[in-house]
C-alpha cells in the first residue's frame, strides 16, 4: 500500500472515530447528589446546586425533575448518569435517587 492510501485511511479511520461520538442530555455534577436531604431540600436549592433539569413531568400528581446526561462513543467508554427527584406538595423534596452505568470498550 503506498503512503498516501495510507495516509487517507488514517484520516479516514480517525474521522469515523470522531463522528462516532455524542451526548444527550445535560451534563450535571453528581458529587453534590450528597448535599440533597428528604424532608429539607427546596426546588430553589436543587436549582442551584444542579441548574435547570433536563426533563420535569408529575406522577401521581407530584412534581418530578430528571437530570440526565448520556455520553456515547464509537471507540471507548458509554457513560450514562440519571437523577430524579419527586417534590412533595410544598416543593421539598420527598424522595430523589442517581442512577449511572459505563459500558465497556466494543
Amino acid at each position: 500500500m503506498n503512503m498516501k492510501r495510507l495516509i487517507f485511511f488514517g484520516i479516514l479511520i480517525a474521522g469515523l472515530a470522531v463522528a462516532g461520538c455524542g451526548t444527550s442530555g445535560k451534563e450535571f455534577n453528581e458529587v453534590l447528589y450528597d448535599s440533597i436531604q428528604n424532608g429539607h431540600t427546596t426546588q430553589q436549592e436543587v436549582e442551584s446546586l444542579f441548574g435547570h433539569p433536563f426533563k420535569k413531568g408529575s406522577q401521581n400528581g407530584k412534581e418530578i425533575w430528571i437530570y440526565e446526561y448520556n455520553k456515547y462513543r464509537l471507540i471507548g467508554t458509554d457513560r450514562s448518569k440519571d437523577m430524579v427527584i419527586v417534590f412533595d406538595d410544598s416543593g421539598v423534596v420527598e424522595t430523589h435517587q442517581f442512577m449511572e452505568s459505563q459500558s465497556s470498550s466494543r
